[in-house]
């Protein structure tokens, strides 16, 4: 065997080494996601249904909403890039597979405070980097459909965690995800997307 051949080997062992190590679970995860999507239109569809007037029933559903990690709550909707996410509470690594994370202890709409929700940057959130100031992003849960327009993003480094304030004071909604976008093995920086709410068109 000539070391050109051999190489040529060595270059395809690299590449199936990378499908079978990271292909299967970006594979695995778009399944989960895919699952989730489905059980969030579920709980959207079956909450608010034809309802979605009806203020006090509203209410009550927002009165007894309190989801448990790994719970899937909601979607997001980005139409700019035509995605429809599921939404998950919890952000760890089983969580963020299957869909986008919702960072537990941060708010969820109507709670005059600030939504963090976060994605991976090779699956969920990997288009986010095409977003631009005055998009639009809808929440959709059991008690209702909310609308944010994009202020503001910014890139941070992996370590700052002054983005997560858990303020209670104003509601914002904001996406994080790893940056740069096609890095490879653990990103050094995290892209940050800031949305206030506003009203969907007529």
């Amino acid at each position: 065997m000539n070391s050109k051949n051999f190489f040529l080997i060595l270059i395809a062992g690299g590449i199936l080494f990378a499908w079978f190590g990271g292909g299967e679970e970006i594979i695995t995860s778009h399944q989960k996601t895919v699952t989730a999507l489905a059980e969030a239109q579920k709980i959207v569809n079956e909450n608010v249904g034809e309802n979605k007037d009806d203020s006090e029933r509203k209410i009550a559903i927002k009165k007894k909403f309190n989801p448990e990690i790994g719970d899937t709550v909601g979607i997001l909707t980005i139409p700019k890039i035509s995605a429809e996410l599921p939404i998950v509470e919890g952000t760890d690594a089983e969580d963020l597979k299957k869909g986008v994370g919702h960072y537990k202890g941060s708010s969820y709409p109507e709670d005059n405070g600030q939504i963090v929700l976060s994605g991976h940057r090779d699956t969920v959130f990997r288009r986010t980097g095409e977003l631009k100031e005055g998009d639009i992003l809808t929440i959709n849960l059991s008690y209702g459909q909310f609308n944010y327009k994009i202020t503001h993003s910014k890139i941070v480094d992996a370590e700052d965690t002054s983005i997560i304030t858990l303020q209670k004071e104003k509601e914002e909604l904001v996406l994080t995800t790893c940056y740069p976008f096609s890095y490879v093995g653990n990103a050094p920086q995290r892209y940050i997307i800031y949305a206030a709410p506003t009203q969907p068109k007529s």
